[in-house]
């Protein structure tokens, strides 16, 4: 069994300092290396590594295993050249070794990069990372720091607000006083960490390009969702004059209950319209329609009435709206007196209505997806079935026309033979 025991040097410390090219092969080789690395640069880490390179193989020799030392170094080009360089050597000590597995030994976060390329060749058996102990805190934080700095994502994320904080502060500090600069500081930061933290920004993306696919294809929902964005005004209008027409109420409840009243017709229509406008895209569509688009409609009026219906019964309980009268009326010889419905059967009626309104809906929904599966079924059994015997004889024939052709075929041979 014979183990590969590697220094990985990515950016080429050990040639820019030496002047050798690697790979650098063998225990006497590395020993020499060592000196010549420590004489060029003291303060070099990757002396610390070629040292615990050597002390690794000899343990492994002290296990009476074939032990095989290298360095393998990259090029200062780019890290991309690198990479290939590192590669490159690393086939070339697989060819002329045939090592059945490794252990890999690096100094730095820059050299870990490596460690995927040398386990697409061999099995990797251990990692040695060399941290020089009075640095390790130091070096920790510095390729943290760097990583950090190279994300540009990060850098917008978490820089640009720090730096708009402390060019804001001292000046909304001069003008309005310290206490109102932080509460304004404090609140947008507030704000962004939310909008972040939501991911309203993907929303936002989302929602615009949505918007710009309806828009260039044409669809129905582009107008629909007009008409409702309308609509949902006019609700909130509405339930917003209700709430000023009342005389001085008490408490958020009643408020409240008048501004879903108002508002609550006005909002089932934005979403009913909004709801047709999708369905209408889904029926042009040559795919079949989705059985949520179907029941969408019934739901959205089934819960409109239940909001109606309590927000009725609490405004009818206080007196803010009176109750509802079923006026005398004349059928023939059939006639009614006028009667007045009590706060609690209205609300039954509502909510009765809506349950069945959404029963309703879930029927009709699960008719029209069961008739769409029995045709998508129809039509996949007609297209595997086998032929007739029409159809076989067309086919053998070469077609309806087949046995007529062959005959004038026959008939045409005749002539000639004449």
């Amino acid at each position: 069994m014979t183990t590969l025991v590697v220094c990985l040097d990515r950016t080429d410390d050990v040639g820019r300092k030496t002047g050798l090219r690697s790979p650098v092969v063998g225990w006497e080789a590395v020993r020499a290396l060592v000196t010549d690395v420590g004489l060029a640069d003291p303060e070099d880490s990757g002396v610390n590594s070629l040292l615990e390179t050597l002390r690794v193989a000899q343990d492994l020799r002290d296990g009476n295993e074939d032990v095989v030392v290298a360095v393998v170094s990259g090029d200062r080009e780019s890290m991309v050249s690198a990479d290939r360089a590192v590669a490159h050597q690393l086939d070339e000590l697989v060819a002329e070794y045939d090592p059945d597995s490794a252990v890999v030994v690096i100094d730095s976060a820059e050299d870990e990069r490596l460690v995927p390329i040398v386990e697409s060749r061999m099995q990797v058996d251990s990692v040695d990372r060399v941290v020089v102990r009075q640095a390790r805190d130091i070096e920790s934080t510095y390729y943290l720091l760097k990583q950090f700095l190279a994300d540009e994502e990060l850098r917008q994320t978490v820089l640009v607000p720090i730096g708009l904080t402390l060019l804001v502060f001292p000046i909304l500090a001069t003008v309005v006083g310290p206490a109102e600069g932080a509460a304004a500081i404090t609140t947008v930061i507030g704000v962004f960490l939310l909008y972040k933290g939501f991911n309203i920004d993907e929303l936002l993306t989302g929602l615009a390009h949505q918007a710009r696919e309806s828009l260039y294809s044409g669809q129905v929902s582009v107008v629909t969702y007009v008409v409702a964005a309308g609509l949902t005004f006019v609700g909130l209008f509405a339930g917003a004059l209700g709430v000023s027409g009342l005389d001085n109420p008490a408490g958020v409840v009643i408020p409240a209950m008048r501004f879903a009243f108002d508002s609550v017709p006005w909002l089932a229509m934005a979403a009913l319209t909004a709801s047709a406008g999708r369905l209408l895209d889904e029926a042009i569509s040559d795919e079949p329609i989705r059985r949520s688009y179907l029941n969408l409609p019934f739901i959205v009026v089934a819960v409109g009435l239940v909001v109606r219906g309590f927000s009725a019964y609490f405004l009818e309980q206080q007196g803010v709206i009176d109750p509802f009268e079923v006026p005398a009326a004349e059928f023939g010889a059939l006639s009614n007196e006028s009667f007045v419905v009590t706060a609690g059967e209205r609300l039954a009626l509502f909510v009765v209505t809506a349950i069945v309104i959404s029963l309703v809906g879930a029927r009709l929904a699960s008719y029209f997806s069961e008739s769409e599966s029995n045709h998508n079924e129809a039509t996949e059994t007609a297209q595997d079935a086998p032929p007739t015997a029409s159809s076989q004889s067309e086919l053998t024939d070469g077609g309806p026309t087949g046995a007529a052709a062959k005959r004038a075929d026959d008939s045409d041979e005749d002539d000639l033979d004449e």
